[in-house]
């Protein structure tokens, strides 16, 4: 084990620890202050970010911007109380299943 094996979850921990801080205290502070839309909106330039890198070949800007992304998609599942737990546990049910089968099996 290292010491990025637990970071997802004590990330979140810390997320967790934003809601309801003072905006002025902290990045993730003030975007919970300001309501979902503005995680969503960060979610959507962060994804954007994300294609634009991978079209290029700066491999180090690809991992920055997949971290950007990752990071704000922790800030919505903070918000609404979606632990990395529950996404990790979906991963694993999904794993082994054709993805198409898996798609098409959810519930519409």
């Amino acid at each position: 084990m290292n010491g990025s094996d637990n970071v997802l979850e004590q990330l979140y921990a810390t997320l967790q620890s934003r809601k309801g801080a003072e905006p002025s205290s902290s990045y993730v502070a003030s975007l919970f202050a300001k309501g979902p839309d503005a995680v969503l909106k960060k979610i959507g330039e962060e994804a954007t970010e994300v294609v634009l890198a991978a079209k290029g070949s700066d491999k180090t800007a690809l991992v920055h911007e997949l971290a950007d992304l990752w990071f704000h998609s922790l800030v919505l599942m903070a918000a609404k109380d979606i632990a990395p737990a529950e996404i990790t546990a979906e991963l694993a049910r999904r794993q082994g299943r054709s993805g198409l089968d898996e798609k098409a099996s959810r519930s519409k």
